[in-house]
């Protein structure tokens, strides 16, 4: 199977997207996922985009699927942003993994598991979530509670995990966990049915709000084995190795900036405003934004790769702040310009200025992290540290 072209899938996606939209509004007042979108994902294939082509998928590599998400936050960032947690999984295990270093037998392990995940993918339409984040330290491959303790058969597995997008829609929730006296950490698979596995919380945050993201509680989960989807060095090795999957997160957040330009000269010639210099000003400086934005993030992913230079990594950092500080100020322009009813619910720039407020807190690079890395690179580090 021959992998569609980047320009047709990036195509697609726009289509689906402005499906999507039209959902938007709803899915955001009532918090609720967006089911619907996620059956048009799966009737386009979409669930495979980034699945290789040898096992069915449409074989999107890192940097297409940069701008296939791009696509689809333009419209709907929420659905944009709970689809890439299935993606990650996707290209953890693809790309990713593929470009890592085994011996025989956990090159073995992973084509194992490579066909399990993809077989349920193509062939049944399972998802996938990827919750990491606990709330208890900022770093990639540290600070994880989640114990998998070794038993016959896989593990078992206690510990909690926040902000867990797809929490009710997800058919694996991929979690990663540390083995008592290890330092590695472990990427397992949990299967939403497994005994001792509960959602809880409730969710009204103020922005994001349809990629039901609850609390994932797990008390002795057992995680049977071929349920493990990386060799036991795998994730930490894409996190040391291929850091730029971190970035993520921030391709949604380039989208949405897009479809705030998109919104306000909809609005703008709409009410009759347009040819009013000042707003004409304000337009501009948020076109330059967003130009800026794109450009360093097309760098950057079309140079991702295993085992970056010092130099790259922190270009990756700088993208991840620029695209996430970028997307709050432009789109708080736009309600500046676009005048008080722009604010009125179910105005869209109402919605994507509440999405946009919440990309800079979003762990592991979180603008904060990303901002004191970069603080001590060229001053106090000589070279950039781990991811």
């Amino acid at each position: 199977m021959t992998a569609p072209s980047r320009d047709e899938l990036v195509g697609r996606a726009h289509e689906l997207g402005r499906v999507f939209a039209t959902r938007a509004e709803r899915h955001d007042r009532e918090a609720s996922f967006p089911y619907d979108d996620f059956a048009d994902l799966r009737d386009a294939g979409f669930l495979g985009v980034c699945v290789p082509t040898e096992y069915g998928g449409l074989g999107a590599d890192f940097a297409t699927y940069a701008r296939v998400s791009e696509a689809l936050g333009h419209h709907a960032p929420a659905t944009a942003l709970a689809f890439n947690m299935h993606c990650v999984t996707m290209m953890l295990t693809g790309q990713i993994g593929g470009s890592l270093d085994w011996d025989d037998a956990a090159r073995a392990m992973l084509d194992d598991r490579r066909r399990r995940l993809y077989t349920g993918v193509i062939e049944r339409c399972e998802v996938h979530a990827q919750p990491f984040s606990e709330g208890i330290l900022t770093g990639a491959t540290v600070g994880y509670a989640t114990v998998a303790q070794p038993v016959e058969g896989g593990y078992r597995v206690t510990g909690k995990k926040i902000f867990a997008s797809l929490s009710e829609a997800a058919t694996w929730h991929n979690v990663v966990a540390v083995v008592p006296g290890e330092q590695r950490v472990r990427f397992l698979g949990v299967h939403r049915e497994a005994e001792g596995l509960r959602i809880e919380g409730e969710w009204d945050p103020v922005g994001m709000r349809a990629t039901l993201s609850r609390d994932l509680v797990l008390s002795d989960v057992f995680v049977p084995a071929e349920q493990e989807w990386l060799p036991p060095d795998g994730f930490n090795q894409a996190a040391h190795r291929w850091p730029h999957f971190y970035l993520t997160l921030s391709f949604t957040y380039l989208g949405l900036i897009g479809g705030v330009l998109d919104a306000t000269a909809a609005y703008l010639r709409s009410s009759g405003r347009h040819t009013n210099p000042v707003k004409q000003q304000a337009w501009a400086e948020m076109q330059i934004a967003h130009e800026r934005a794109q450009a360093l993030m097309y760098r950057v992913v079309d140079e991702a790769g295993v085992d970056p230079t010092p130099v790259q990594v922190r270009r990756a950092w700088t993208a991840m702040v620029t695209v996430m500080e970028t997307a709050p100020q432009v789109a708080s322009t736009a309600l500046r310009i676009c005048g008080g009813r722009s604010l009125l619910k179910p105005q869209v720039l109402e919605r994507m200025y509440r999405d946009a407020r919440c990309g800079s807190t979003m762990l592991p690079w979180a603008v904060d992290v990303c901002l004191e890395r970069l603080g001590r690179y060229g001053l106090v580090d000589d070279e950039a540290p781990p991811a």
